[in-house]
């Protein structure tokens, strides 16, 4: 490490999970898991709660043992190796600084465990202490430190003994929003100058998105899908994902050929998307919020698009733009959003017509249906309009 740069010349390890699987006593945690982790790659497992991605996280840190499969560190075979003689890092969610020691001192930590000379240890503390933009804060203890200088430390502790892996158990959860966004970009330019594997487990979706070049998503104890976060959020392989990740408006109905396409019948309309299913399927067309556009109801309508009837239930004032709340006439809940400099017009109470263009629909099996509805700020369309009238 360099005391004059506070860069750190650490390089990534490959990971690799192969057909991971965790059971406890009366269930499974993790079933069958295999992912790749690139060197230098900043991968983020995101799931909600009980989807297994901590439980993987804790596997790959030695923490929990895995009932089988393997996994592998730079080339390394460690699933049967204790925690620290896997060259890796750890942040948790609650800091776990000494209180009794200054901040240099719990920095130093890990080194004086590993019996790095003295010398040796103030020059890597000093480094990374600076790394983390907190030079000058190592005589303070961390009762003098707000939340996010504490987690900052926790961090430098982490990374200044080089590892190849560093993995991070929701760091920011403890911390209020805007603190929250502003760690997100520090953690990221730390990973930058760092070089090592990141492994970053997260429920919050918008922090994923932020952060990860890659991002692998859980639930039920497997993983869904895994990719960057342009495509997760545009090419969802799974209603599941289209609807955890992001906000998102769902249409449901049967499929039937169409061309190269597909058409569903929702009431009297019907909706077209590129893709095939089988004839009779359910199926679901998946619309990102800004991808909506629209109207009042008496407005006529651009050939080739999908149009559907629907009523304006609920307005968000988001600062640059606006959310709303949409009811077609079956009941399904739709959410549009607009810029600022775009605004449609419509009000609470409207009937409008929805409209997208035809490329922006994702067509998804709906089979198994639907386990993450979207969301609309506290309350539902429908939740809302009946609790006003």
């Amino acid at each position: 490490m360099s005391a004059e740069t506070g860069l750190i010349k650490a390089r990534g390890a490959r990971i690799e999970l192969a057909q991971v699987r965790k059971r406890f006593a009366d269930s499974v945690a993790v079933d069958d898991v295999s992912l790749v982790v690139e060197p230098g790659e900043f991968m983020t497992l995101l799931g909600p709660s009980g989807s297994g991605k901590t439980t993987t996280l804790n596997i790959i840190a030695g923490f929990t043992p895995a009932t089988s499969g393997t996994l592998t560190i730079g080339g390394t075979q460690v699933q049967h190796l204790p925690p620290h003689r896997r060259d890796i890092g750890m942040v948790f969610q609650h800091y776990a600084l000494f209180p009794h020691m200054t901040v240099a001192q719990n920095v130093a930590f890990p080194l004086k465990q590993r019996k790095v000379p003295r010398a040796r240890r103030a020059e890597m503390v000093e480094a990374a202490l600076e790394t983390v933009r907190l030079g000058g804060y190592g005589h303070r203890r961390p009762r003098e430190l707000s939340g996010g200088q504490q987690q900052r430390v926790a961090l430098a502790r982490a990374v200044v003994y080089e590892p190849s892996v560093l993995l991070m158990d929701e760091p920011l959860g403890a911390l209020d929003r805007k603190l929250r966004e502003s760690l997100q970009l520090e953690i990221k330019r730390v990973h930058r100058e760092v070089g090592s594997t990141f492994v970053f487990v997260t429920h919050d979706q918008e922090e994923a998105l932020v952060l990860s070049d890659r991002i692998a998503v859980f639930d039920h104890g497997g993983i869904q899908q895994v990719g960057t976060a342009s495509e997760l959020y545009e090419r969802p392989r799974s209603l599941f994902v289209a609807e955890f990740l992001g906000e998102s408006s769902t249409v449901r109905g049967r499929v039937e050929p169409d061309g190269d396409g597909s058409r569903l019948s929702v009431g009297e309309h019907t909706v077209r998307a590129r893709g095939r299913l089988a004839r009779g399927s359910a199926a679901a067309v998946v619309v990102r919020p800004e991808h909506l556009r629209v109207q009042p109801a008496a407005q006529s309508v651009d050939p080739g698009v999908n149009a559907l009837p629907a009523r304006v239930v609920q307005e968000i004032y988001l600062g640059s733009g606006r959310k709303l709340g949409l009811v077609l006439r079956d009941g399904t809940e739709l959410v549009a959003r607009e810029q600022a400099d775009r605004l449609s017009g419509v009000r609470r109470g409207d009937e409008v017509t929805v409209v997208w263009d035809v490329e922006r629909g994702v067509l998804l099996d709906d089979s198994s249906g639907s386990t993450h509805p979207p969301t609309y700020g506290d309350r539902s369309p429908v939740a809302a309009e009946k609790s006003e009238r």
